[in-house]
């Protein structure tokens, strides 16, 4: 099944017959704890399996960071498969549980209803001579970056077709709400709540003073062509921090909303702006009194 037009937060009775985890790729500390979350879902009657995805799957539990979700984000919203996140290290923007609250938390979710975020997901394709490529999906964002420390990019940008601007830019970044708190964040870009349906432009240490970030409904095709100076500039695009394509003289970059959204499975006990206020350190000079 694939969301097309759920609302921003669902609450669903989960029924887990078959569970998978994922672990952070090379990590013994994660390894070990699958082996241990194995054991104690089999023990309650539930299937698991280890680092594969499958459309059969009822929940996806994911044993370390933000990174490791978004590497999996594609396939879970693509399958309709609820995800857990389970970080192993400090807390995470998406990964919001600690080890410590696993248990409790899948003990809570086998018993009662969960709230479930529906997380809106990017499209991305690239066009050569009028002839698209494939899609790549993005939970955070997609990123055109330069190539060369000296050169600027110039980027035409459209959206539905109607001029914005030419970014002069060492790139631009095309962010989801989720990740308005990546590199959009550090770029100078807003933090905008995960709930809202829009695509962030943000253009990247900007020429021009007057280059802002811009909000956009999420309905907009955003179209941006590497425009030519004669000089065979290009630039990298990078997909959820994996290196994707490489954009050259006259490629159109083409990005909007996907189909599908990631259901992330969210803790009761915290919500968004406590995870704001832990990861940006708001109001840490007061808590100093």
């Amino acid at each position: 099944m694939t969301n097309t037009s759920s609302p921003y937060r669902t609450s669903a009775k989960l029924n887990l017959n078959l569970a998978g985890i994922i672990t952070k790729k090379d990590d013994l500390p994660a390894k070990t704890y699958a082996e241990t979350l194995s054991s104690w879902l089999t023990a309650r009657g539930i299937d698991v399996t280890v680092n594969e995805i499958c459309p059969d799957l009822d929940i996806l539990i994911i044993l370390g960071g933000d990174g490791t979700l978004l590497h999996i984000a594609e396939q879970a919203a693509r399958y309709s498969i609820p995800v857990l996140g389970i970080n192993l290290g400090n807390l995470g923007f998406l990964t919001e549980l600690t080890e410590n609250e696993t248990v409790d938390a899948l003990k809570d979710i086998l018993d009662n209803p969960v709230t479930i975020e529906n997380r809106l997901m990017l499209k991305a394709r690239i066009i050569r001579v009028n002839e698209p490529g494939d899609y790549r999906y993005a939970l955070n964002d997609v990123v055109i970056n330069k190539n060369v420390a000296d050169r600027i990019l110039n980027l035409s940008t459209t959206a539905d077709e109607q001029y914005i601007t030419t970014y002069k830019a060492d790139g631009l970044i095309f962010s989801s709400p989720t990740g308005s708190t990546a590199y959009n964040l550090s770029a100078g870009g807003p933090l905008v709540y995960p709930g809202l349906a829009t695509i962030l432009v943000t253009p990247i240490c900007p020429f021009m003073l007057g280059s802002r970030p811009i909000i956009l409904p999420s309905d907009k095709v955003i179209r941006t062509r590497l425009a030519s100076r004669g000089d065979n500039d290009n630039a990298q695009i990078i997909v959820d921090g994996q290196p994707t394509w490489i954009m050259n003289d006259n490629d159109i970059l083409e990005i909007e909303k996907a189909e599908h959204t990631l259901q992330l499975i969210i803790s009761s006990s915290r919500d968004y702006f406590t995870i704001l206020r832990n990861k940006l350190h708001w109001g840490f000079q007061e808590n100093q009194s």
